[in-house]
C-alpha cells in the first residue's frame, strides 16, 4: 500500500508541475496567436513598425483591386450610356452617364453628354402642372446648363460644350446674350464651324445686332462648301435685312 501511495503521489506531483508549466508558458503564446489572427483578418490596430509594414503589404493589393474594379464599373456605365444613346433612349442614357460621372467626376466628356441627354429630355417632358408651367422641363434645362458649364470648367476650350451651351441659351432658355461670347470663343477654336456660325448669327439677330448677324451669314456663304448651307444663309440674311430696314 505504501508503495502505491508513493507512486500516485509522484504521478500527481508530476502532473501538477506539467500543468503549471503549460499555464505559464501558454499565456504569452495565446496572446501572440490572437494578435496574428487579428492581423490576418482585418489588421484593425497595427502598432509596431513590423505590424504596420505587414498591414500595408497585405492590403496594398486589395486596395488596388478595389480601385481597378471601381474604374471598370465607371467604364461599363459609360459604355451602357453610349448604347442607350445609339437607341435614342435618352432618359436611360442620362441616368447611366450620371452613374459614370460618380466614378469619374473630373471627366468633361461625361458632363457634356449629360447636358445633351438632359436637353433631349427637356423636349420630351410634358408634365404641365395646374399653373401651366412645365416644372420637369425646367429641371432638365437647368441640369443641361449646369452640366455644360461644368464641362467648360474642366476644359475651357471644349468646343462641343461651347456649342451645346450656346444652343441651349439661344433656342431653349431665351438668353442669347449669354450665347454670344461662348459661340465667339468657339469660332476662335474651330474657325469653320458652320453650325456654330448659324447659331451665333441667330443669337445676334435675337439681340437686335442685325449687322453682326448679316456679317455672320456672309461669312457662312463665303466659307461653306455646302450648297444647302449657303442657301439657308442667303434666306436668313434676307430676313435680317428686312428687319434692319424696317426699323
Amino acid at each position: 500500500m505504501k508503495k502505491k501511495y508513493v507512486y500516485w503521489c509522484g504521478i500527481f506531483c508530476a502532473l501538477s508541475v506539467l500543468c503549471a508549466f503549460l499555464f505559464v508558458s501558454c499565456g504569452p503564446n495565446v496572446n501572440y496567436i490572437k494578435r496574428v489572427q487579428s492581423l490576418e483578418e482585418d489588421v484593425s490596430s497595427p502598432t509596431t513598425i513590423d505590424e504596420l509594414k505587414e498591414a500595408i503589404q497585405k492590403y496594398e493589393e486589395r486596395v488596388e483591386d478595389i480601385i481597378q474594379a471601381d474604374a471598370q464599373t465607371g467604364i461599363w456605365w459609360k459604355i451602357l450610356a453610349t448604347r442607350y444613346m445609339d437607341k435614342e433612349m435618352y432618359g436611360e442614357a442620362l441616368d447611366a452617364f450620371r452613374n459614370a460621372v460618380s466614378y469619374y467626376p473630373a471627366n468633361q466628356n461625361l458632363y457634356y453628354w449629360i447636358g445633351v441627354c438632359a436637353g433631349y429630355m427637356s423636349k420630351a417632358s410634358l408634365d404641365f402642372d395646374a399653373t401651366g408651367t412645365n416644372s420637369k422641363q425646367t429641371e432638365y434645362l437647368s441640369l443641361s446648363e449646369s452640366a455644360y458649364k461644368r464641362a467648360l470648367e474642366l476644359e475651357p476650350t471644349y468646343a462641343r460644350a461651347l456649342y451645346g451651351l450656346g444652343v441651349l441659351y439661344t433656342f431653349e432658355l431665351d438668353q442669347s446674350d449669354k450665347a454670344i461670347p461662348l459661340l465667339q470663343k468657339l469660332l476662335t477654336i474651330d474657325t469653320k464651324n458652320i453650325d456654330g456660325m448659324f447659331v451665333l448669327a441667330r443669337a445676334y439677330y435675337m439681340n437686335y445686332d442685325f449687322q453682326a448677324a448679316i456679317d455672320m451669314y456672309d461669312e457662312i456663304i463665303r466659307v461653306s462648301s455646302s450648297d444647302a448651307s449657303r442657301a439657308e444663309a442667303e434666306t436668313n440674311k434676307k430676313v435680317v435685312l428686312n428687319a434692319l430696314y424696317s426699323e
